[in-house]
């Protein structure tokens, strides 16, 4: 069901993105998934860059549903179906800005508006939207999520 709103909305889950460092991408604890930082990776290709300088908040916005969707490949690989999400318990937003970058919380509704379209009710969560003055190999935008699965 979940799967089939995604494509509804023209959207398809990427394949699971591997580690870029000495990590694992999730770990389950009794009912919770805790997700690692996931980073917008499309095709391969990272996008970079700082926002508040050569990114708009629009092009962040994109970029952060572009988080959510590996978080959710992720997610999938785990369990094994969406539909076993209960509930998206908290979303831990980080953007790269530059110093007056004051509209963390607008890039950041890119992965809760998108969660909050596949999950309904389920999908609204507790969420902080942090500023950065860089993110690894230069990410514009990265995302953690913390999911109660079945």
């Amino acid at each position: 069901m979940i799967e089939e709103k995604l494509v509804s909305l023209g959207l398809t889950l990427p394949g699971v993105p591997k580690p870029a460092g000495s990590y694992i991408p999730s770990l389950r604890i009794n009912d919770l998934v805790f997700i690692s930082g996931q980073v917008p990776f499309i095709d391969g290709n990272l996008l970079t860059g700082k926002l508040g300088s050569d990114i708009s908040v629009e092009e962040g916005y994109d970029r952060a549903k572009v988080c959510a969707l590996n978080a959710l490949s992720v997610i999938k690989a785990e369990i094994g179906s969406l539909d076993n999400v209960k509930r998206i318990v908290k979303v831990s937003g980080y953007v790269n800005c530059v110093d007056t970058f004051v509209d963390h919380p607008k890039v950041i509704n890119g992965a809760s508006d998108l969660f909050g379209k596949l999950f309904g009710e389920a999908g609204q969560h507790t969420r902080i939207a942090i500023g950065s003055n860089s993110l690894p190999m230069d990410s514009s935008v990265e995302l953690d999520v913390i999911f109660q699965v079945e």
